[in-house]
């Protein structure tokens, strides 16, 4: 029994190990070699393709040359680095994504130390930086979590996330969604060890993408509520700091706002982007439990509004809103899969209550496992055939490990609130014990 007991780090890691390899070299042997193979067949350009990149060149237009990021001469300039050549809508093989500048004017304060470098390192640093980022949240969570893991289990988790295949696609994208996720996660271990002025200026900071933010803003400023002496000081620090980027912006190009606003209403259309239960349900069914899942965080927010920063109840409560936010988002792109993480980490270390409590929670743990590790395994097949078999044989299957990606936000939020309704949460595990070996 010792002994086996003593080889289950080195397996757990290797198995870890192995998933973000299999994950990864089936991005770059399978699916980018389909993706490559597909335009050259429908006559698609291909450039950069980094989502960074309109980003990037927004900055330098507004920081540099003082012209307004928003402009269709810019979104040209944009699509010339992004495709290759600015996209034709006359050609049906072009994409329908205008890659405009379609994020608040503050986010180019963040870029500002980089518009004069050239993009290919600027591009190469940020990818590393979002590795560093990621990895550094997993770390961040646990701690808001309160669960002591061994340092064999936090490897295990950091390699299984950037293995993820959401974040995989960030990372080859360079997504400013794991960014905001990142900032997220430093922002609520600031408020858990009561740095509520720093942590709400970051949480300002993280309105460059704000859809990804009203949710929890809002079960914040109702967190907030609950004990408005001790915790005023994080609303009075965000409002404080989002209005001096506000205020920046505005000194930068006037009536920015409205213009932001436009440009969000055209990305809508070029793109068709939906949320995760659009896609799944169509319109109007999805409304109704999209309204339904809203309700019920809303009311989960507003009954653990009064339990302090450093409690189980707090990060269980912030898991699940970040789970519906994934859901209720209207978009439905893996990147922003990231926010999951603190869920999938709570419903990790619960797995045993949630297991021993119903038949409804048994089965949602299974599907929400099952979700989880498809990807790996599909991934980790074809990562090993396309070592044997032609490229063109491999292909048929490029979508095998894509098949669950539409399905976890909803699979995980179905279980998260099943979970806090049932009052399954367990108390923290003391330090010392040896919690998920």
């Amino acid at each position: 029994m010792s002994t086996i007991i003593s080889y289950k780090p080195i397996c757990l890691l290797l198995a870890a190990a192995l998933c973000t390899a299999g994950m990864w070299i089936y991005a770059d042997r399978v699916l980018i070699p389909h993706q490559i193979a597909d335009a050259r067949k429908e006559a698609r350009p291909r450039g950069n393709l980094s989502d960074l990149y309109p980003r990037w060149i927004g900055a330098q237009e507004l920081l540099r040359h003082h012209v307004d990021p928003y402009r269709a001469e810019v979104s040209r300039e944009i699509q010339t680095g992004y495709y290759g050549r600015p996209i034709d809508p006359s050609r049906p093989g072009d994409p329908h994504d205008e890659q405009g500048f379609a994020y608040p004017v503050y986010v180019v304060f963040l870029l500002a130390p980089t518009i004069r470098l050239p993009f290919a390192i600027v591009q190469k640093d940020f990818f590393w930086l979002l590795v560093f980022l990621t990895s550094a949240s997993i770390l961040l969570w646990l701690r808001v979590l309160r669960w002591p893991v061994p340092l064999w289990i936090q490897a295990s988790l950091i390699a299984l996330t950037l293995g993820g295949v959401g974040v995989v696609q960030a990372l080859k994208l360079q997504q400013m969604s794991l960014l905001v996720a990142a900032l997220i996660a430093i922002a609520i271990a600031l408020i858990v060890v009561d740095y509520q002025i720093a942590a709400g200026a970051v949480l300002a900071l993280a309105t460059i993408k704000p859809q990804l933010m009203v949710l929890l803003l809002v079960s914040l400023a109702i967190w907030t509520t609950g004990d408005w002496r001790r915790r005023h000081r994080l609303v009075i620090s965000f409002l404080i700091t989002i209005s001096i980027l506000i205020a920046a912006s505005e000194s930068y190009l006037p009536h920015w706002v409205l213009r932001f606003w436009h440009a969000v209403h055209e990305y809508q259309r070029y793109t068709g982007s939906m949320s995760v239960l659009d896609t799944l349900l169509g319109a109007p069914w999805s409304w109704g439990l999209e309204f339904l899942t809203l309700a019920a965080t809303i009311v989960a927010c507003w009954r653990e509004r009064r339990h302090g920063a450093n409690t189980p109840a707090f990060a269980a409560t912030l898991s699940l809103v970040l789970a519906a936010t994934v859901l209720l988002v209207p978009t439905s792109a893996p990147y922003n899969q990231a926010l999951l993480i603190p869920a999938l980490l709570l419903l990790a270390r619960e797995r045993k209550a949630i297991w021993q409590t119903s038949v409804a929670s048994r089965i949602l743990l299974a599907i929400a496992v099952g979700l989880v590790f498809w990807p790996w395994l599909a991934s980790a097949v074809l990562a090993v055939l396309s070592f044997f078999l032609p490229l063109a044989t491999i292909e048929r299957g490029w979508s095998l490990p894509l098949w669950t990606e539409i399905h976890l936000p909803l699979g995980v939020t179905a279980l998260m609130l099943v979970v806090y309704y049932q009052r399954t949460f367990t108390p923290p595990v003391k330090a010392g014990t040896s919690a998920g070996s």
